[in-house]
């Protein structure tokens, strides 16, 4: 309770009304089911970074989400770090100091001709690589002269660690030590801009590349001086680099038994004098092996201690119970030195003189290939409340060396414990690593940062997971791969965020989960394209919305989509494989040259799939080109084109009947004789039409019953036009007399509604009707008996004479009478 606002039941006033309104704050609890209403659904962990021109949302359940960042949302520009805040940040990346007694701090022992070499060269800005064997002591080197060189550069010393890294993953490292620049990963073009102005000493330990990769690093950094260390394995500079080179070796043999010496806290006896020169003989004098014989020859002192002798002070009352037992009667007794190949090999006799959970860490650490879990993680993986102890143990006795802000395994160690058995049951211990760290990583307490920091023992327990035989390991690795990925990615991570969706994309094809197999696919597409890979981007995100198509994941699909889309707008444009009709695919068109033409007759609608297509020209550079549903006519398309297309199709139409229309017209001769015809005629199949229509329809008899055909227009019956033919174009009577009003015109009468009258010897003068009118002539060749034999009349009924000018148009039904049947 607050001391200052204390509650009314401290004083034992306004009891009931206070717990009253303290049940109304607490929520109900249903008697049968106490805890379903106090679980916390657990939240997924969203978080939104900046890469480059692009914003990044690392979303754990669909899959990231990328898009082109907003105007307001651009990060403000990389502030440098203040020397307060890079000593903070030192201070957080260096491994734990393990628990337990102290481990005596060695002094850099007959290194001092090297010291000063480095630290003249980097204070001239030189770049220097150290190339020593594995144990030769480069690690304590580099503290001494990155110690020497903290106020030569203005951004300080920088430590950075190579084991596993890529040129790229060191260079971001960089950035991120110097800079300030929260959720944000320069692109390429911004990361090289500030690197090169940036003026450090790195201090680079377990460097292992060289080559091209290590030129790159230094052509991006030319203000800064590095100081590399590496073994003589990896590949050296390139011929133009202008590193200075710089070979460590072991100590001489007087060094080597000073160190031991101090190791042990105690002088040396005639014995182990002895003993230790055969062993500088055996180990060349690398500095590790004298380190571990000091922890042997530490273990065989406490093994001639009288355990009793010092019980009333509680003295080694906290000896490991099952730690190696003192031999019957050998309390005071010689215990003898270790032979030659076990003071070369000590691995596997020191650890047998170690706690349980001491051992149970060095068979972890051997199960994830030299990688030492971090101290927090040793209660639950080996089942000990006090086993973060153990990492004390495991680093006084020099079988641990430090790695960035973790402990790895020290050189050669691992080979030794596996001949010692300690790899018997690696694959079973990697599965409990995996399940425990994929409970951690998923943690929403845990950071992404903290996450990225033991990136090399996660990776490692995947890795040792696929391929696996036994069942459920491919499946353990599925989960871990799924829960570390998004860490590593919203830790900036990205080295370790593309290892883990490799290894997690290879356990879920394995494990056949194949929803698992395709986020992992969406995840390197999105990792692609924010570093600056369309085509492997396109590949990985096809390849993830094809599967999650097959899944009918909408969701995910959605998500890929969007990613797809995305790579293809910043990649030029190509159609989007999946988008649903979004985008456009092209189809093939006509050669250079070659016009694209189509039917007059063949219209089509203006919609969203199809164009019109018109009888024009392609222009060159729509070439190529098309629509995606239109076919292979489909030349126009898309909104613009579709109005430009509408607006010619439009003018063509009417341009073309206009021209039908003149040459309908234009066929009338003033000037010609008789037996000229005033309308255009089209024969309907030969005449075999006109026959049927001659022999069966009433209304296209002649007068006198013969079989001549022919039939002058009139007027129609109540003013109504047959059909097809427009109700202004109604023939009208000529000045010389009037046809019968009784003769019907109309298709629509039958033969009872006909009554035949004698022909008058009147003379009409029609009108054209239509672009088509019945057959004017039978097969016999009369003449209409409606004609004027005397006058010829170029304006009379129509002639026998063939039609001249074909007719193109449909609108007119073929048959419709247009004369009397009188």
């Amino acid at each position: 309770m607050d001391p200052i606002h204390r509650g009314p039941e401290e004083f034992g006033h306004d009891s009931k009304g206070f717990a009253e309104e303290a049940g109304r704050r607490r929520p109900s609890r249903d008697p049968l089911t106490p805890d379903f209403g106090q679980q916390t659904p657990q939240q997924a962990r969203v978080v939104t970074l900046v890469a480059g021109d692009l914003m990044l949302t690392v979303n754990p359940i669909d899959g990231s989400e990328v898009e082109p960042c907003p105007p307001g949302e651009q990060p403000p520009a990389p502030v440098r770090r203040s020397p307060a805040d890079r000593a903070d940040r030192a201070r957080a990346a260096a491994p734990p100091v393990p628990p337990g007694p102290p481990v005596p701090e060695l002094p850099l022992l007959r290194r001092d001709d090297e010291r000063e070499r480095l630290t003249r060269l980097l204070a001239g800005g030189r770049s220097v690589r150290l190339s020593g064997p594995a144990g030769s002591g480069r690690t304590a080197l580099l503290d001494a002269v990155a110690a020497d060189c903290a106020e030569f550069a203005p951004d300080g010393v920088v430590r950075l660690n190579g084991h596993k890294r890529t040129a790229s993953d060191l260079l971001h490292a960089l950035f991120d030590a110097v800079h300030d620049a929260p959720l944000h990963r320069p692109d390429r073009a911004l990361l090289l801009d500030t690197l090169r102005t940036t003026g450090a000493v790195v201090v680079l330990d377990d460097l292992e590349f060289g080559g091209a990769a290590l030129g790159e690093l230094l052509d991006a950094t030319p203000e800064c001086a590095f100081l590399l260390a590496a073994t003589p394995d990896v590949a050296a500079p390139g011929a133009d680099s202008p590193l200075e080179e710089v070979f460590l070796t072991g100590l001489d043999r007087a060094t080597s038994l000073d160190l031991l010496a101090r190791v042990v806290e105690r002088p040396l006896t005639e014995e182990e004098a002895n003993w230790a020169g055969d062993l500088w003989f055996e180990s060349e004098g690398l500095p590790l092996r004298f380190v571990q014989a000091g922890a042997l020859l530490r273990q065989r002192d406490q093994l001639r201690t009288d355990p009793t002798a010092y019980d009333e002070y509680g003295y080694l009352e906290n000896r490991p119970a099952d730690a190696a037992p003192v031999p019957e009667g050998a309390e005071n007794a010689e215990v003898p030195l270790p032979s030659l190949g076990e003071g070369a090999a000590p691995a596997a006799l020191l650890a047998s003189r170690l706690s349980g959970a001491a051992r149970d860490t060095l068979r972890f650490a051997v199960a994830l290939g030299g990688e030492v879990p971090h101290q927090a993680h040793l209660p639950a993986l080996v089942g000990e409340t006090h086993a973060d102890a153990a990492l004390g143990e495991l680093a006084g006795c020099g079988l641990l060396s430090p790695a960035g802000p973790r402990y790895r395994l020290a050189a050669g160690v691992l080979a030794q414990l596996a001949a010692a058995g300690y790899d018997d049951d690696t694959a079973d211990r990697a599965r409990t690593a995996a399940q425990h760290y994929a409970w951690w990583t998923g943690h929403p307490s845990v950071t992404p940062a903290r996450a990225a920091a033991e990136a090399d023992a996660i990776i490692a327990a995947m890795s040792r997971l696929v391929p696996g035989d036994g069942p459920g390991r491919t499946s353990a690795a599925v989960l871990l791969a799924r829960s570390a990925a998004p860490a590593f990615a919203a830790g900036l991570h990205w080295g370790a965020w593309e290892r883990a969706l490799r290894i997690g994309q290879e356990a879920g094809r394995l494990a056949g989960e194949v929803a698992e197999e395709a986020y992992f696919h969406h995840e390197l597409g999105v990792l692609a394209l924010c570093t600056g890979h369309p085509d492997r981007a396109r590949t990985e995100l096809e390849t993830a919305i094809s599967m999650r198509g097959a899944l009918a994941d909408k969701s995910g699909a959605v998500a890929g989509r969007r990613a797809l889309a995305l790579v293809e707008d910043r990649a030029g444009g190509g159609p989007v494989a999946g988008d649903g009709g979004t985008a456009a695919a092209f189809t093939a068109s006509p050669p250079l040259g070659v016009p694209g033409v189509a039917p007059v007759s063949a219209q089509r609608t203006f919609d969203d799939d199809t164009a019109v297509v018109a009888s024009v020209p392609l222009p060159p550079s729509a070439v190529g080109k098309g629509v995606r549903r239109g076919g292979p006519l489909a030349l126009i398309g898309g909104a613009r084109r579709n109005l430009v297309a509408a607006g010619a199709g439009v003018l063509l139409a009417g341009v073309l009947g206009t021209v039908v229309t003149l040459g309908l017209t234009s066929n009338s001769d003033p000037q010609g004789g008789a037996g000229t015809s005033t309308e255009q005629e089209v024969p309907d199949d030969d005449g075999v039409y006109d026959e049927e229509v001659t022999a069966g329809d009433p209304t296209t008899a002649s007068p006198s019953g013969s079989g001549s055909g022919s039939a002058s227009p009139g007027p129609s019956v109540s003013g109504s036009a047959s059909p097809g033919v427009s109700s202004s174009a109604t023939p009208s009577s000529s000045s010389d007399g009037p046809s019968s009003p009784d003769t019907p015109s109309s298709p629509g009468a039958t033969e009872s509604s006909v009554t035949p009258s004698k022909p008058t010897p009147t003379k009409t003068k029609p009108k054209p009707t239509s672009t088509k009118s019945t057959p004017s002539e039978t097969e016999s060749g009369s003449p209409s008996p409606t004609g004027s034999e005397d006058t010829p009349d170029p304006t009379d009924s129509e002639t026998s004479d063939p039609p001249t000018v074909p007719d193109t148009s449909d609108s007119v039904s073929e048959g419709s009478p247009s004369g009397d049947g009188a």
